[in-house]
């Protein structure tokens, strides 16, 4: 008698545990849930900032030419000069810090919508090294996880457990609480001036110009070639005029950066241009029209920019 009044003690203890455990599940899937819901509803109210831009990037922009890369394209195509000289409409959808992978994830968006008659993908020394960095800076396109399903592809390569840690509906926002935030205020559209996509800079470098070894040897990342092939046969299988660029440097180089010979390499293979300034005189020679070595600031983008159509205008009549 006594064993069966502890059997069932126990039973009721196990019982009400596993009440506690479920119970407890369940409170954790709510606060998920509507937590996510606020964090998702402020991230897609932004009016400003670069998560704004990220967003008009995949879901509204329908310009005819569209700027891709990392800051290098984002501080240094003026569009405006674009949609002045060509007549067409233009928005540059470059993000500071992104690599391939990113650009690659844009790129899929945008041709779900539409095909955009001009595309630019500025290249940079060191694009295809391997950096572990370039797989979490992917967490800006998370929030797009659920409702574009062409970029899973892209947003998975983060690792092999991403689409698990997506069940949870907080998990796309943990790193951009303070971006939300500021992008639902008026502080970025004052803090920093933003055309059509593109974000001048102001200084102007004073120093000698500063001598890099290129012949360095580095991992190249394999998945970046293969996504820098998607790119360009997507611009290609949608009709798209694709140009490669590799924009100004203050630097004097020593030798060829590994992956620019290979991005200029797959590019010939595909018969797109390349367009390099990365040995420009009229820049290598005036520091006033850079920022810092690697970045021209606003006089400089306009100069920049204008060479660039100039030489796309060249080539367009050549063909």
């Amino acid at each position: 008698m006594k064993t069966a009044l502890k059997n069932i003690k126990n039973s009721n203890s196990y019982l009400y545990l596993f009440i506690k455990i479920v119970a407890f599940l369940l409170l954790a899937f709510i606060f998920d849930y509507l937590l996510g819901a606020v964090f998702r509803h402020f991230y897609f109210k932004q009016t400003s900032g670069w998560e704004y831009s990220t967003k008009y990037s995949i879901e509204d922009t329908k310009a005819d030419i569209l700027i891709f890369g990392a800051s290098r394209a984002q501080q240094q195509y003026n569009p405006l000069f674009f949609e002045e000289r060509l007549k067409q409409t233009a928005y540059n959808v470059g993000r500071d810090g992104e690599s391939i992978f990113y650009h690659y994830g844009i790129l899929k968006a945008v041709l779900k919508r539409y095909s955009p008659k001009t595309i630019i993908l500025d290249v940079e020394n060191g694009i295809f090294k391997q950096a572990e960095s370039s797989y979490d800076r992917l967490s800006v396109l998370l929030p797009f996880y659920y409702d574009h399903l062409e970029l899973r592809s892209v947003i998975e390569m983060r690792g092999h457990f991403e689409k698990f840690k997506l069940k949870s509906q907080i998990y796309p926002y943990n790193s951009l609480l303070f971006k939300i935030a500021i992008g639902n205020t008026e502080y970025n559209k004052k803090r920093k001036e933003d055309i059509n996509g593109y974000l001048p800079l102001t200084n102007s470098l004073n120093e000698p110009i500063r001598t890099v070894d290129f012949t360095k040897p580095y991992i190249i990342d394999s998945n970046k070639l293969n996504v820098y092939r998607s790119f360009i046969n997507d611009c290609l299988a949608a009709d798209v005029k694709l140009y490669i660029v590799c924009s100004p440097y203050f630097i004097n180089a020593i030798g060829v950066d590994s992956s620019m010979k290979i991005a200029k390499a797959i590019a010939a293979e595909n018969k797109i241009d390349v367009i390099d300034f990365s040995k420009n005189q009229t820049f290598l020679s005036n520091s006033k029209l850079f920022d810092d070595t690697v970045h021209v600031n606003a006089t400089g983008a306009k100069l920049f920019t204008n060479q660039l159509i100039d030489s796309i205008i060249l080539v367009d009549r050549r063909q």
